[in-house]
């Protein structure tokens, strides 16, 4: 039995195609917002697991188209501390407080953008050695956790790319096979803790035409829009989610 009530399909169809665009051109950080809108007529877990069946759909299509320009230096100092970030998560679920963490990552993104405004004309930051391995593993853990608990992992993520200024196609691809990558390490946790039901499966299936649509639309846009647009897009949706996520947590911990 799928979820049947309209008004889902009213937030749910926009929320598939705005992650789906962040996913194909304009940063991790977009994807913020689907969640969010689902959970406006659903609980907020439901709509988390309806999105990962989605989301691995995105990631295909993305994957394939942004493989070959993404940074391998980059995954391969990134990829361990989100893998050991998305086990941490799958341990810790029901314990980790959510409004600490969203606290956290808000407070941290506003910081960021922040110091971006203060620092627009500073060098790319190109930190070697074990202080480059330090930086990419704290981020990267904080990406896997976050995206686990909260679908929240585009912050974090952003944080250590951005200031790197990779090409805007590098920056993008580079965040998309990341992405792919932990986005199916979630799977087992989410499987183990019974998050796929019968109806959440068969309401992603539903959805999951529209996932291709939106990574298409994200890609015709990464290379219409210039680089320092396709980055100056990404701290505003960085600015976004941490405002979202900082009230979130606000919110909820009053």
């Amino acid at each position: 039995m799928i979820v049947t009530d309209p008004w889902f399909y009213v937030a749910a169809v926009p929320a598939v195609l705005i992650y789906g665009i962040g996913k194909g051109g304009l940063g991790g950080a977009l994807g913020i917002v689907a969640v969010p809108l689902m959970a406006l007529t659903i609980p907020p877990v439901q709509a988390a697991a309806i999105m990962m069946p989605i989301l691995c759909v995105m990631d295909f299509f993305a994957v394939r188209e942004h493989f070959h320009h993404a940074d391998r230096r980059q995954l391969k100092l990134m990829l361990p501390g989100s893998i050991i970030g998305v086990t941490l998560a799958g341990l810790l679920m029901g314990y980790a407080s959510e409004n600490v963490l969203k606290l956290l990552i808000g407070s941290l993104s506003l910081l960021f953008c922040l110091q971006y405004l203060l620092n627009r004309e500073s060098k790319p930051t190109r930190s070697s050695g074990w202080r480059g391995f330090g930086r990419a593993g704290f981020w990267s853990l904080l990406c896997g956790f976050s995206s686990t608990t909260i679908h929240a992992g585009g912050g974090p993520a952003s944080i250590y790319l951005l200031p790197l200024r990779l090409e805007k196609v590098t920056l993008i691809a580079t965040m998309a096979v990341l992405f792919g990558l932990i986005n199916l390490a979630k799977l087992i946790p989410f499987t183990v803790l019974g998050k796929f039901d019968t109806t959440n499966m068969l309401t992603a299936l539903v959805l999951i035409p529209l996932a291709p649509i939106g990574v298409k639309l994200g890609i015709w846009l990464l290379h219409r829009v210039s680089q320092i647009w396709v980055y100056r897009l990404c701290y505003v949706f960085l600015f976004l989610s941490g405002v979202k996520l900082f009230a979130d947590g606000m919110i909820s911990g009053l």
